[in-house]
């Protein structure tokens, strides 16, 4: 990006794109939304735009996406979703009042009201996580296979095989690293 910050990861699943605004939890993490800003622009970037983004709602996001988070890795590993994780993903779907459209052109939008806010825009992928972690969509919970990353992500391959959150971050640099010890 122009101002320095680290690129948005991309996803098919809003969810788990969110979780991936903080990415290597287990190397150096790197944070891709560090100001109110940086995540009016994510959320933009999702058809999301809001108003305004205070120090507070960046704080909510976070709070959100750590959630979101710990309920993904614990649906990835087959144990129950946390509980502390599950209220917080409930109270911000149930409190934003962002409502589904029809747009001219066939697909969903999120009305989020007037003024468009970063609490409307956090229960629409509060609600999309909820979908994501009762197994309403096809597909299935997985954990990065980069030791540095370990992110959780939505896998709807054939064969539920993926075994990175992102074959052009994660993938890429595991393969460069497999490739520079082979030759070594």
């Amino acid at each position: 990006m122009s101002d320095g910050a680290p690129e948005f990861r991309v996803g098919s699943v809003l969810a788990t794109t969110f979780t991936g605004t903080l990415t290597e939890r287990r190397g150096t993490p790197v944070e891709r939304i560090p100001t109110p800003q940086r995540l009016a622009d994510w959320l933009s970037e999702r058809h999301l735009a809001v108003d305004s983004c205070s120090p507070a709602d960046l704080a909510a996001a976070v709070e959100l996406r750590e959630a979101i988070h710990a309920a993904a890795t614990a649906g990835a590993l087959g144990q129950p979703h946390p509980r502390d994780a599950v209220e917080v993903i409930n109270r911000f779907a149930a409190h934003g009042g962002a409502v589904p459209v029809l747009s001219t052109d066939g697909r969903r939008r999120w009305l989020l009201g007037e003024p468009a806010t970063v609490a409307a825009a956090l229960s629409v992928v509060a609600a999309d996580a909820i979908e994501m972690l009762a197994g309403v969509r096809p597909g299935a919970l997985a954990l990065c296979a980069s030791p540095t990353c370990r992110a959780a992500f939505f896998d709807t391959s054939r064969g539920r095989t993926r075994r990175w959150c992102d074959m052009n971050t994660c993938g890429n640099h595991e393969k460069k690293a497999r490739l520079k010890a082979r030759r070594g």
